[in-house]
């Protein structure tokens, strides 16, 4: 596991550079997408290299992380329309080349196996981008999720649900309480994986994801496991970090041919 302290817009270039490269060696890269807003920085930076320098997602697919159950297909907070708005209908994504989990399904266990078997029938994910909560869930996985754990439907927890009342304009009773998420374990098969956090509010769950034991009650801790997990962190994120002057001296010494 790499750790990377740095200014929140120089973590985004950090991020946004690992996907260039990824996607100019090999242009039909599968990425995966999270929502939230740690993430809208990366998309930012994608979206004017895209403008600017003529980077191309057509030959590129990707999968999202999760969905809310229930939302109508047009809500404004369906994850699938937010991510058509930050990244996927700002840049060139064939149709149908970006992915979710479907909340509206008939069938929602059956829904989900299906979305798993589709990553897998992908060829996998080259690239998965991850946020993290507050309790150290990542995706939908709230605590207590397996560490195993596949595409699944969950129940959301209360704190994830207050924390995510901001986007429903406050109020915690618009959250929906059900969610499909991709599991640990599927995300645990992307080959990289690239976490980004700021803000004092994340620094008690990145000090657990670094450096505290791996634990279902945190489940980002699972990434300890994983042989190539990047977390970008800002100075208030990382101010709960022991190893902290460690991180920061690692990466003032890396080599400038290692990249993430």
């Amino acid at each position: 596991m790499e750790v990377i302290i740095a200014a929140p817009d120089e973590l985004a270039r950090l991020a946004a550079g690992a996907i260039e490269k990824l996607i100019l060696a090999r242009p039909a890269a599968v990425l995966g997408l999270a929502t939230g807003s740690s993430p809208l920085g990366i998309y930012d930076e994608l979206v004017r290299r895209h403008e600017e320098g003529g980077l191309s997602f057509a030959k590129a697919r990707a999968f999202m992380l999760d969905e809310y159950v229930g939302l109508p297909a047009d809500h404004p907070e369906r994850y699938r329309n937010v991510i058509e708005k930050e990244i996927a209908g700002r840049v060139d994504f064939a149709p149908g080349a970006v992915r979710g989990p479907d909340g509206l399904a008939s069938d929602l266990p059956a829904s989900c196996a299906e979305y798993d078997d589709a990553i897998a029938a992908a060829g996998g994910v080259d690239l998965q981008i991850l946020g993290i909560g507050t309790d150290g869930h990542v995706a939908f996985n709230e605590p207590g999720s397996s560490l195993a754990s596949r595409t699944r439907i969950k129940t959301l927890t209360e704190q994830t649900r207050a924390d995510n009342a901001r986007f429903f304009g406050g109020d915690i009773d618009q959250v929906p309480q059900h969610c499909l998420t991709q599991g640990l374990g599927t995300i645990m098969r992307a080959a990289h994986i690239v976490l980004i956090a700021t803000g004092r509010a994340k620094a008690d769950a990145v000090h657990q994801l670094v450096e505290g034991p791996v634990s279902a009650m945190w489940p980002a801790t699972v990434l300890q496991h994983h042989p190539h997990v990047t977390v970008l962190v800002d100075n208030a994120a990382a101010s709960r970090l022991q190893l902290a002057d460690y991180f920061r001296s690692t990466y003032a010494a890396k080599p400038v041919w290692q990249g993430l």
